[in-house]
């Protein structure tokens, strides 16, 4: 079967995330041969943990560049699904998090957000964000729209869309455990937002945590699989708030053993909500692809009501054929 041509709106958003990746590329590659663009210490740059997160931000952001061409492509709907939702699933996380928060901090409290006591000068902040926030809305809709030519099952059923599931036992012991524990984190985040005086602090933690507290109960909806509803909501709120609670959480642990370079090592009950975020969020997001796996495994899907009928009727048959002997 010859996998469908990407349309125009899959190729605009995809060009439009490119776009926006090159001038942080450009940025980073300056930076990794010895040009302090933008920088006022150009020691700092020169730091071995600095040189490494460096290198690590350059690769992610040019996997992203690959996966948008890809978009674009036929050929990109032969990848394996595995490499496609790994480095999607992170980076939405990430992303998503830069494009609800930045654009209200700049409303609020104007461009003094990007102004810093470090040797990074303000305008960088100012290129480095913008372009995360276009790249994420351009990969994003490009995913969805690539996602929903590749998988339209996804798109099209209800969360009772009956299935084989070899592992539901196993899904079902993973959910129920981890709601308790994002309960916890998205709470705790929500505290923090409270009783935090910086806007761009109170968006960032009020987000994570409305994400971690949806993210444990869309994955409990997922599983138990019942009803009439669509199935892709509580699967894009899955999909956001797993992916946000390991991206960050990972960036935390990143920045806190490599001593912190930028200022941000996380230690004490932060240390261990980014911790728990991570291991959380990992887990639940394992959880998540059996799940999906199995169900866009099946060649031929009954609803699960038309399931239980097909198998009363099977018996009865068999309790008949029993009686004949």
């Amino acid at each position: 079967m010859t996998p469908q041509k990407a349309g125009i709106g899959r190729i605009t958003a995809a060009v439009v995330a490119m776009a926006a990746m090159l001038p942080y590329l450009t940025l980073k590659i300056f930076w990794l041969t010895g040009r302090p663009v933008g920088v006022s210490d150009p020691a700092f740059m020169n730091d071995p943990a600095m040189v490494g997160l460096n290198v690590m931000t350059f690769g992610m952001d040019a996997v992203a560049l690959l996966l948008a061409l890809a978009f674009t492509t036929r050929r990109g709907m032969r990848l394996p699904a595995w490499l496609v939702l790994l480095p999607l699933w992170v980076g939405t996380g990430l992303l998503s998090v830069v494009i609800v928060t930045v654009p209200v901090s700049v409303l609020v409290s104007g461009p003094s957000i990007f102004v810093t006591d470090g040797p990074i000068a303000p305008w960088v902040y100012m290129m480095v964000y913008g372009g995360f926030i276009g790249q994420g809305v351009g990969l994003m809709v490009a995913f969805v729209l690539y996602a929903r030519d590749r998988w339209p099952v996804v798109f099209s059923t209800a969360l009772g869309y009956g299935y084989v599931s070899p592992t539901r036992s196993f899904q079902t012991v993973v959910a129920r455990g981890a709601l308790p524990v994002s309960a916890v984190l998205g709470a705790t985040r929500l505290y923090w937002a409270a009783g935090n005086a910086a806007p761009d602090q109170v968006l960032q933690d009020g987000f994570k945590g409305l994400l971690a507290l949806g993210a444990g109960l869309a994955l409990v909806l997922l599983v138990r699989g019942r009803g009439s509803g669509a199935f892709w909501p509580p699967l894009v709120v899955g999909w956001l708030g797993t992916g946000v609670m390991f991206g960050w959480g990972l960036y935390a642990m990143i920045l806190t053993v490599t001593a912190g370079p930028l200022g941000a090592k996380m230690t004490g009950v932060v240390g261990l909500v980014e911790l728990f975020g991570t291991l959380t969020g990992l887990v639940m997001a394992m959880c998540g692809a059996f799940l999906l796996a199995e169900r866009s495994g099946v060649g031929h899907v009954q609803p699960a009501q038309e399931a239980l009928e097909g198998e009363d009727r099977e018996g009865d048959r068999e309790t008949a054929d029993h009686g004949h002997h």
